[in-house]
């Protein structure tokens, strides 16, 4: 594939896993590595056109940031390809419990067929539940597919809520439409709230705020897919140490900075 095409087809495939996005991306920036000006544009592209997705803006910031970026494309995407948050998170789960989770999440649907004692209620968020429900009776897991107005009654009845992000702020958190509502149910029903991030997931105050004037821009927040939730409802962060506090997760945000992909932007 041509690299523009390759670039093309990156900014359009939104339904993709955040490690496939990242590593069609450096297939598609290798071919700009000699050309500054050229990777700055391709970056930029790519990361307005999947607004949502922290990996991507990670991996684009340690490239234009890096004395090598030919050289750097190719060590962000293997960090991203050996992400081992899935087993980190299988492995700390609890034994013999009931979990809810909110669609159809990359990493938590890595981890959860690891385990064969685990009982999943998922709430149908974004028309997807069925097809996970599917996978994980494949995998001879206990599960059921919960339609949306049974969220509440799904955490109430869980052991844990696991949510997935695909960017982690400071102080909030991107996961889709319905995420908020299960964390404050979860909270007043004193149920843990676990947030599951991996590589490239949690970004600085000044890069968070870029993606989130972007994801902003759209549509209002009632009607859209993904949604802001304040960090404050969170009990664990799970990345690749397997879950930790708030505050040790946030120690570990390790993405530069890097305002030329928000050009034209408020930054």
């Amino acid at each position: 594939m041509h690299p523009i095409e390759r670039l093309r087809y990156v900014a359009r495939a939104s339904g993709a896993p955040q490690s496939a996005l990242v590593q069609e991306t450096a297939a598609a920036l290798a071919s700009f590595s000699s050309d500054p000006q050229g990777l700055v544009t391709a970056c930029r592209r790519i990361v307005s056109r999947q607004p949502t997705s922290g990996p991507l803006l990670w991996f684009a910031a340690r490239v234009l940031t890096a004395g090598d970026p030919a050289n750097e494309i190719w060590v962000a995407a293997g960090e991203v390809q050996a992400d081992r948050t899935g087993a980190a998170l299988a492995h700390a789960l609890p034994d013999d419990a009931t979990v809810t989770v909110l669609g159809w999440p990359d990493e938590i649907s890595d981890a959860l067929p690891r385990r064969g004692d685990i009982e999943v209620l998922a709430v149908d968020t974004r028309g997807e539940a069925s097809g996970f429900v599917s996978r994980l009776w494949q995998a001879d897991l206990e599960a059921t597919d919960v339609a949306q107005q049974g969220l509440g009654a799904a955490v109430a009845a869980s052991d844990l809520v696991l949510l997935e992000s695909p960017a982690i702020g400071p102080d909030a958190f991107l996961s889709v439409s319905g995420a908020r509502a299960a964390a404050a149910v979860a909270r007043h029903a004193g149920v843990p709230v676990w947030l599951v991030g991996g590589v490239g997931r949690l970004l600085p105050t000044r890069m968070f705020d870029g993606l989130r004037s972007r994801v902003e821009r759209g549509a209002d927040p009632w009607d859209g897919d993904d949604e802001f939730v304040p960090l404050d409802l969170v009990d664990r962060v799970v990345g690749t140490r397997g879950p930790e506090t708030v505050a040790e997760a946030l120690t570990r945000i390790d993405c530069p900075i890097a305002p030329e992909l928000f050009r034209g932007d408020v930054f």
